[in-house]
């Protein structure tokens, strides 16, 4: 009998013993290609020599030194190599164990820049709906996925939420999709005035939604629009690049792919690769020069802030994709990638929509193409999707909620940089065989 806390108490998972590669090996010896890199995690495989050597060396030299007292070798370099390669003038970098930690540090700093600059009427978040941040409470309550906050809700600040920029599901017929993009846009500048024009602190939103949609991308011209919207108001605009960034995409920082900076980044997930739990905050010289020059203490922290060990994997893991180019070739792998799943799937009559970047794709599931209606939730599509796949040796990442939290289904793929043409091939045939089975 396990004590081990399951995610779920009615579906016990098998025993992971190793990883090689792309796959992961259970105690039975059954091999799973991880096509969804755990959840956008594992970007580099399993079992990395490099990282690997990195964790064992940083072990036997410093396992820990708490961010009260010290700073450590690995901290400094990480923090270097990523403000190096960052947009804009993001400018400095607080390390943290996770993707909601990073968002609640980014929420809590915003609110506090304001505060030292005397700004204290400051206090509104907006974002968007069906999006995801995290689940501490403060992250939480800025993510637009209902059914994900519905039990939670009488513990949840009031947090704004516009619409996503959501082509397939959302544009109307006679719209072009740069007008679509202007329009729910608009939304932003549409609830600041509502609000307030003095009482924003932050828009918050991911460059390409994730778990809680699918891939889904925004639109040329949407996040322009947005940073002008921000500038005009002086909020702040903090982009999740928890699930999309560090190359998963296609570009280090997703935000590339749309020409802006932000005044706060969040990473996470592909960070550490899964050889380490990290994330971090990315923020502005001008938001760091405010509180340097006011009271000097960010009025947030946790234990294991800036780990030694954790952030000597980070640097692994991001001076090899940068040395490897693995960037590039996850916008190569990403054409063909997209390419196999179309070629497989752009006729089948259930699947609507085919989209994402890089090697972050999705796959949006729909009872009738020509109406682009969702199946029921009773149905409990994506669940069953991801039991075929995992009993075909397939891991990947469905979801129900795609529309609104309640109705619709997508598949989420986010496998590993080092992916092959031949294990594309794989994905997609047991992919298939997993959609069919479903829906037959």
């Amino acid at each position: 009998m396990s004590h081990v806390f399951p995610r779920h108490t009615k579906n016990m998972p098998p025993l992971a013993l190793s990883g090689e590669g792309c796959y992961l090996l259970d105690a039975s010896g059954k091999r799973y290609f991880d096509g969804s890199g755990g959840a956008a995690v594992s970007c580099l495989g399993h079992g990395d020599p490099e990282v690997i050597e990195a964790v064992k060396t940083q072990v036997e030299k410093l396992a820990f030194a708490h961010t009260g007292f010290f700073t450590s070798e690995p901290a400094e370099k990480l923090a270097d190599l990523l403000i190096a390669n960052a947009p804009g003038d993001l400018d400095r970098v607080l390390f943290v164990s996770g993707g909601s930690e990073a968002n609640e540090a980014a929420i809590k700093l915003a609110r506090q820049y304001f505060v030292e600059k005397g700004e204290t009427n400051r206090r509104f978040l907006i974002a968007r709906r069906q999006s995801y941040h995290g689940n501490t409470l403060g992250a939480l309550a800025v993510g637009g996925n209902q059914w994900r906050r519905r039990q939670f809700s009488p513990l949840l600040v009031d947090v704004s939420h516009i619409s996503p920029c959501f082509e397939y599901a959302d544009r109307n017929p006679e719209e072009s999709t740069f007008d679509y993009g202007q329009r729910v846009a608009q939304e932003l500048e549409d609830e600041i005035l509502r609000l307030g024009t003095d009482s924003v602190i932050a828009f918050l939103a991911e460059p390409v939604v994730g778990a809680t949609a699918g891939a889904v991308p925004a639109v040329e011209g949407y996040f322009t629009r947005i940073r002008e919207i921000c500038d005009r108001y002086g909020v702040l605009l903090i982009l999740d690049e928890v699930m999309c960034g560090m190359g998963r995409t296609g570009h280090l920082f997703a935000c590339e792919a749309d020409n802006v900076t932000p005044d706060i980044a969040c990473i996470a997930k592909g960070l550490g690769a899964g050889y380490q739990p990290i994330g971090a905050m990315l923020c502005s010289s001008e938001i760091y020069r405010t509180i340097e020059e006011g009271s000097g203490f960010f009025q947030h922290g946790h234990t294991y802030l800036g780990h030694p060990v954790a952030t000597a994997a980070g640097c692994a893991v991001l001076e090899a994709i940068l040395s490897r180019d693995l960037v590039s070739r996850v916008r190569t792998m990403g054409e063909r990638f997209d390419k196999a799943l179309k070629d497989q799937f752009s006729e089948h009559p259930h699947v609507g929509d085919i989209r994402g970047r890089g090697l972050f794709r999705g796959i949006e599931l729909v009872a009738d193409k020509v109406s682009k209606s969702p199946f029921a939730p009773e149905k409990r599509l994506a669940a069953g999707i991801k039991k075929a796949a995992f009993e075909q040796g397939l891991i990947c990442y469905p979801m129900s909620g795609t529309r609104d939290g309640v109705n619709g289904d997508h598949i989420l793929l986010a496998p590993p940089f080092i992916i092959e043409d031949d294990q594309i091939d794989e994905v997609v045939t047991k992919l298939d065989t997993a959609i069919s089975s479903c829906l037959s």
